[in-house]
């Protein structure tokens, strides 16, 4: 057993406090991401990290250094560094003759590696080769799948769901019209993924509801799929479960159609109908 996974008593309210921000929770805080290098790097990996880093931000942690690990072989120092920033996200960035430009976007559940997807880069336009106005940090960005191999194969079933963990934010009762202005796009075609980033510009239409037109932003990026490691469907399962507190109780004898009304069944006693037929109510014509 490990320092990490040893129970630690804490001795002072500090520790305390930590130990406590740390422990589950029913709702959990916002996922962070590590954002790291291998051993082995190129100048595109190393832009296209800083890229990512500064659309994750404030809930990413960025190193610096080079970390010389393979984690589709041995994913021990990720689950390590997972427990040490308390990080359930990861992106890895290396590059070598037979891999180039190569990410690898995953996932931790329990400080444990659940899925694992490696992308190749073929193209790449930073952020600063796009001579635009950037959405201000930590803007919620709005996310967009195109392509039926989304809807139709798993591991891209899987890639379009740790995108949306990824990407997706913090989690918000409601946005302000003016803070809909980022858009992710991500589409499937002919075996490669288009990630482009979009910026929406609101401008005057004559009426009420502004027209939209978008501003490419950067990064953008043409990937290509390589190796997975995907959770079996049990672990899968498992990853997805909502504690009893929060599963929302359903309400008898009420129901919704396709587009929201709510609908309710009455219940009533019978009624006696039997006066209805009986001679004092039969009346002279």
């Amino acid at each position: 057993m490990t320092q990490l996974d040893s129970v630690i008593k804490p001795k002072t309210k500090r520790s305390k406090r930590f130990l406590e921000s740390r422990a589950p929770k029913l709702t959990e805080d916002v996922k962070s991401a590590m954002i790291m290098k291998g051993g082995n790097t190129s100048l595109t990996i190393t832009q296209a990290l800083k890229d990512l880093y500064s659309l994750r931000k404030p809930n990413a942690v960025l190193y610096k250094k080079k970390n010389i690990t393979r984690p589709f072989e041995d994913s021990t120092s990720l689950e390590f560094f997972s427990k040490k920033t308390d990080c359930s996200l990861f992106l890895f960035g290396s590059h070598n003759k037979k891999r180039p430009n190569n990410l690898i976007f995953g996932r931790l559940f329990d400080f444990h590696v659940l899925d694992m997807i490696e992308l190749g880069i073929e193209k790449y336009v930073s952020l600063s080769e796009i001579k635009a106005s950037k959405c201000p940090e930590g803007t919620k960005p709005m996310l967009v799948f195109a392509g039926e191999a989304f809807d139709t194969d798993n591991e891209h079933k899987r890639l379009k769901s740790l995108l949306i963990d990824f990407f997706r934010g913090p989690t918000v009762s409601a946005v302000r019209l003016a803070g809909l202005e980022h858009v992710l796009h991500f589409t499937a075609l002919d075996g490669k993924i288009f990630m482009r980033s979009y910026r929406c510009l609101l401008k005057k239409s004559g009426c009420r509801t502004p027209r939209i037109e978008l501003e490419e932003i950067g990064p953008s990026f043409d990937f290509v799929l390589r190796r997975t490691h995907l959770a079996s469907d049990d672990l899968y399962k498992l990853a997805h479960k909502q504690p009893k507190a929060l599963k929302v109780k359903k309400k008898k004898n009420i129901s919704h159609d396709a587009f929201g009304t709510k609908f309710g069944r009455v219940h009533m006693q019978k009624s006696d109908m039997s006066f209805l037929f009986s001679p004092l109510c039969i009346f002279p014509m």
